[in-house]
């Protein structure tokens, strides 16, 4: 098998990593629950607006700055960024399905590491587990899943550009299935919105890699405000 297959491989198994984001609708709940979400096209409205304008790009902006980062070893900046992600969280929910999702995505590096289960060695694979122990030191139990998938992709050597393509995709994959179960939507239908989201995830894929730290922003307050009235919810299926 060559390089160029192995690195989708390698995609495909970070894309889908099992760090717990099913649990999670970022908010989708709470808006099925008050009529702004009821159908198919409500809910590739939201997802598409949240892809051009939204924290999910500011997040994949932090996951390039983090791969990049620790291909060269910088814990430095790897803290800052971390710092940084964690100041931009808007609701407590949302702070904590991100610590919650990095934490389990970092463990699962290390014990992979630990269990020899990865074959591609290279001098960055081998130092990345000095860096997350490193990491986790300094931040505790508060890495920012942004920062973890950086740091996966580049110990399984991910172009940045497939990085990005990757975050954003497993995320409308995650919202989707959300939004499938809540709404409730049909299987083909869920699937019918990824294909409608595809031309946006590639848009915003490219702009991410085009950011610099000064453009680093979002138009959230949506997310802001459906993610606080998920937190007093009387029911609810999702942790956030």
């Amino acid at each position: 098998m060559d390089d160029r297959s192995n690195s989708l491989l390698y995609l495909l198994q970070l894309a889908f990593a099992p760090v717990g984001a099913y649990s999670y609708s970022e908010g989708i709940e709470s808006l099925v629950a008050a009529g702004a979400i009821d159908s198919e096209s409500s809910l590739r409205n939201w997802l598409e607006n949240s892809l051009e304008f939204g924290a999910v790009r500011v997040e994949a902006a932090v996951a390039v700055r983090a791969l990049r980062a620790a291909k060269i070893g910088d814990l430095k900046a790897l803290s800052y960024w971390n710092a940084w992600a964690t100041a931009t969280k808007e609701t407590e929910e949302l702070r904590l399905q991100s610590w919650q999702m990095g934490r389990t995505l970092t463990r699962l590096l290390l014990d992979l590491r630990e269990a020899k289960l990865s074959r591609r060695e290279s001098p960055v694979a081998s130092g990345l587990t000095t860096i997350v122990k490193d990491l986790v030191e300094v931040g505790g139990n508060q890495c920012n899943f942004a920062i973890g998938f950086g740091m996966a992709a580049a110990c399984w050597q991910i172009e940045e550009e497939a990085a990005v393509v990757g975050y954003l995709y497993s995320w409308a994959a995650n919202l989707a299935g959300a939004g499938v179960k809540l709404i409730p939507l049909g299987q083909t239908a869920g699937q019918q919105l990824l294909l409608d989201l595809q031309s946006q995830i590639s848009l915003t894929a490219r702009e991410v890699l085009q950011l610099e730290d000064d453009d680093l922003g979002s138009c959230s307050w949506g997310l802001g405000l459906a993610s606080m009235a998920h937190e007093t919810q009387y029911t609810r299926l999702f942790r956030s």
